[in-house]
């Protein structure tokens, strides 16, 4: 297979990829926060960009590396400091800006989990091998002097001999180069490498960019409260329903669940065998995750109350039902824990997919009941 033709661990399926993509929406205070440090002279080597899953921090380092590698470091016409940037904005016809929407600046390179070329599949980490190629970049792509830009995605990714190179790169950065490493989990990085990166906090889309996000991606966006409740502001989250289904199969859910303290068998079953039919892989990981979401919200209800958007219809109306106070919510925040863990153990031994999800909803059904009854 030809390196155009291997899959990309950073791109999620049916959206463009960071780099195509045009604009980046709801995320300007992380944005500014850049430019302060850029226009100030306190531009820091190594940068971790974090926040949530499909969120935009990709497409915000993919903007930030473009706008550093389009930078004219020469002054005005007199010698005067050329002016405050006021957006990682470039234009695309800018040569250096074609070069990394092609792929192939010679002073960019992306880390990222490699491909096997045995088993056919990427890699479950970034190997040190990948993080090590830097090395040769570095010497290469010294020659004209420009600045570099290394991007890792994600940083969460690297195994501990991984991380612990990109740590030697930041401990002492070739000159004129700058680090961003994208984060979904930072805590699980080496304090030594969150210590030696400033950070850029991107945060969850509201509703109103992560519709102008869905729009520009080519996604219709009739739904966009529900999306963005079910999402939680992630717009990678908000296609994957959207491709999938999800928002119909999230309200198949509650209206299976709003007869509770009783289940309705039969509508039970009916969706235990569609996730259990041929090639239905896809919808039963998402039924999965959506229940998961749905015991979450439940009983966050219980502690906060009839939430104020809801991803179904009647949805709210019914977890406000299910968890009146606090003791509710305990219960099915327990429920909720213990169903993770069987639904771990499920997958690992490959028990029957309807049947899993069959002892789900009747373990839902028995703590309404007991709720419920107390």
């Amino acid at each position: 297979m030809s390196d155009d033709a291997l899959p990309e661990p950073d791109r999620i399926e049916g959206a463009p990829h960071p780099r195509e993509t045009p604009t980046l929406f709801g995320q300007s205070r992380a944005e500014d926060a850049f430019l302060d440090a850029y226009n100030t002279g306190r531009l820091h080597s190594g940068w971790l960009i974090t926040g949530p899953r499909g969120i935009g921090k990709a497409t915000l380092a993919w903007k930030i590396a473009t706008f550093l590698l389009s930078e004219q470091a020469d002054g005005g016409m007199f010698g005067d400091a050329p002016p405050a940037a006021t957006s990682l904005a470039v234009s695309a016809d800018n040569p250096d800006a074609r070069l990394v929407q092609s792929g192939a600046h010679p002073r960019l390179i992306v880390v990222r989990r490699p491909y096997n070329h045995d088993t056919k599949k990427l890699r479950q980490e970034i190997t040190v091998d990948a993080v090590r190629g830097l090395k040769t970049f570095f010497h290469m792509s010294s020659a004209d002097g420009g600045r570099r830009v290394v991007i890792v995605d994600s940083a969460d990714e690297m195994n501990r001999n991984a991380a612990n190179a990109i740590l030697k790169e930041l401990e002492e950065p070739p000159a004129n180069t700058t680090i961003l490493l994208i984060a979904h989990q930072p805590s699980r990085l080496l304090p030594t490498i969150r210590s030696r990166c400033r950070e850029l906090r991107c945060a969850p889309l509201t509703t109103q960019p992560l519709q102008q996000a869905l729009t520009q991606a080519g996604f219709d966006t009739a739904n966009a409260d529900s999306l963005a409740t079910l999402s939680e502001g992630s717009a990678g989250d908000a296609i994957r329903l959207l491709r999938h289904d999800g928002l119909q199969l999230y309200a198949e859910i509650v209206r299976l669940l709003e007869g509770m303290p009783r289940i309705d068998r039969p509508a039970a079953l009916k969706l235990a065998d569609s996730c259990a039919a041929r090639g239905a892989d896809i919808r039963y990981g998402l039924t999965l995750d959506l229940i998961d979401q749905f015991l979450a919200r439940t009983a966050r209800a219980g502690l906060l109350g009839e939430p104020h958007s809801q991803g179904a219809p009647h949805e709210a109306r019914l977890l406000a039902r299910l968890a009146p106070d606090d003791r509710a919510a305990r219960a099915w925040a327990q429920l909720q824990q213990d169903l993770s863990g069987r639904v771990r153990h499920g997958r690992a031994v490959n028990l029957d997919p309807g049947s899993l999800i069959l002892d789900i909803i009747f373990k839902i059904e028995e703590t309404a009941h007991k709720v419920a009854a107390t």
